[in-house]
C-alpha cells in the first residue's frame, strides 16, 4: 500500500495568530465592521483555509481580485459576503449571477453592464490614487442611479509610508467624505491594513463603516504602530535533502562566491527563488543575506552559503551536529526584516510563495 506522499517544503500556517491580528485591527476599527482582503489566495496562505478561520472569528466581509478567485472559495460560511474588486467585465456576466458574491464597479461601463440586473454591488471612487474606481464627480453627477449598493469605497494611496506626513490620506478622507454625506450606499470603506493604524483611540476618521484589512492580517507591519501587536503567521519549512562535508578551500553554489576558509559542515535543503526565496537572502561572501533557524532544541542560526538556487540552499550547519538528511528546518521570514534585506515589499514576499509549498495550519 503506498503512503501517503508529503512535500519536502511546506507553510507552517498559525491560525490563532491570524485570527489574533484580525481581532486587534478589529478593535482599532472602532465602532466599523472589520473585513478581509483574501486576494492572491489570501495573499498566498490559501483563502479557503484563511476565510474559514476568520469566519469562524466573526469576520462577514471578503474581498477578491477576480471572479476566478470567488468560483475558488466555494461554498461561502453563514453570513459571509465577497466582493470582487476588479469589477464584472462582459466576459464575467454568466459566472458573477450565478456565484453568490458581488462586483465592486469601477468604471461607467461596468454600472451600465450591471444596472439591469437589479442585484446588489459595491462601487469603487477613485480619490487620488488613479487606479480602478469612479470620479467623485461621476458619482456627484448621478452615475450611480438606479444602483443598489451595499458598499461605497475607495483606497489609500500613501497610508503606509511613514516617511510622508499623512497629508494625502487626509485629502482622501476629505474627499471621500463629502460622498459619505449623501448617503448614496449602506457602508463606506476607505481603510486597509495602514489605513487602520492611522486611527488611534480618539480618531476612528479613516474607519468609517467598514475596514479592508489584507497585509497585516497575515503577519506584515503596514506601520509603527502595529509593532508589538501584529503577529507571524507563516513560517516556511525546508527539508534538508543532503548533509556534506565542504574542505577549506573548496566553494560552495553557482559563480564559487563563497569558499570555505576550514572545514563546514553544509545541508542542502529543499528550497530556492523558485518558491519565493530570493537570490538577495545571501550575499557575496555567503555570510551576508538570509539565514535559517533550526525548530528543533534552542534556536540556532544558520548562515546561508553561497548564491540561492531555483530549488536549492546551502546552510552552515557546522555548529549543529545532529541535523542529518530528512531534518526540517524553519526559515527566518520575519516580514519587515527580509523586505529590508530583498529591497521588496512585505507584499511581494508574502505573495511569491511558490505552489510547492505544502500548506498545514496548526
Amino acid at each position: 500500500m503506498m503512503t501517503e506522499w508529503r512535500a519536502p517544503l511546506r507553510l507552517q500556517c498559525n491560525s490563532a495568530a491570524l485570527v489574533a491580528n484580525w481581532r486587534w485591527l478589529a478593535a482599532r476599527s472602532g465602532t466599523a465592521a472589520c473585513g478581509a482582503a483574501i486576494k492572491a489566495n489570501a495573499y498566498g496562505l490559501g483563502a479557503q483555509d484563511v476565510m474559514a478561520r476568520l469566519s469562524r472569528a466573526g469576520c462577514r466581509d471578503f474581498y477578491v481580485a477576480t471572479w476566478g478567485e470567488a468560483r475558488a472559495l466555494g461554498p461561502l460560511h453563514a453570513g459571509a459576503r465577497v466582493s470582487v474588486l476588479h469589477g464584472v467585465r462582459e466576459e464575467d456576466m454568466a459566472l458573477a449571477l450565478a456565484l453568490d458574491a458581488r462586483p465592486v464597479l469601477n468604471t461607467l461601463a461596468q454600472v451600465a453592464r450591471w444596472r439591469p440586473t437589479g442585484r446588489v454591488c459595491d462601487v469603487m471612487v477613485d480619490t487620488g490614487i488613479n487606479r480602478l474606481g469612479l470620479s467623485v464627480r461621476d458619482v456627484e453627477a448621478g452615475a450611480l442611479a438606479g444602483l443598489k449598493i451595499d458598499t461605497m469605497m475607495s483606497h489609500l494611496a500613501c497610508a503606509d509610508d511613514a516617511a510622508q506626513d499623512d497629508a494625502m490620506s487626509a485629502r482622501q478622507r476629505q474627499d471621500f467624505a463629502a460622498l459619505h454625506t449623501k448617503g448614496v450606499a449602506e457602508r463606506f470603506s476607505l481603510a486597509n491594513s495602514a489605513g487602520i493604524c492611522l486611527n488611534d483611540a480618539a480618531n476612528n476618521a479613516y474607519a468609517l463603516d467598514l475596514t479592508r484589512p489584507g497585509l497585516a492580517l497575515y503577519g506584515g507591519i503596514p506601520r509603527a504602530k502595529a509593532r508589538g501587536f501584529i503577529q507571524q503567521v507563516a513560517t516556511p519549512q525546508a527539508q534538508i535533502l543532503q548533509r556534506r562535508r565542504v574542505i577549506a578551500g573548496d566553494t560552495v553554489g553557482y559563480n564559487a562566491t563563497f569558499m570555505a576558509r576550514h572545514d563546514t559542515e553544509v545541508a542542502i535543503i529543499n528550497l530556492g527563488y523558485a518558491d519565493g526565496y530570493l537570490r538577495s537572502f545571501s550575499g557575496p561572501d555567503g555570510h551576508v543575506g538570509g539565514s535559517a533557524q533550526v525548530s528543533c532544541g534552542e534556536p540556532v542560526r544558520f548562515p546561508v552559503l553561497g548564491r540561492v538556487s531555483m530549488d536549492l540552499v546551502a546552510l552552515d550547519v557546522t555548529s549543529h551536529q545532529i541535523l542529518a538528511e530528512g531534518d526540517w528546518v524553519d526559515i527566518d521570514y520575519d516580514l519587515l526584516r527580509a523586505a529590508n534585506i530583498a529591497g521588496l515589499s512585505q507584499y511581494e514576499l508574502l505573495t511569491g510563495l511558490g505552489a510547492r509549498f505544502e500548506r498545514v495550519w496548526s
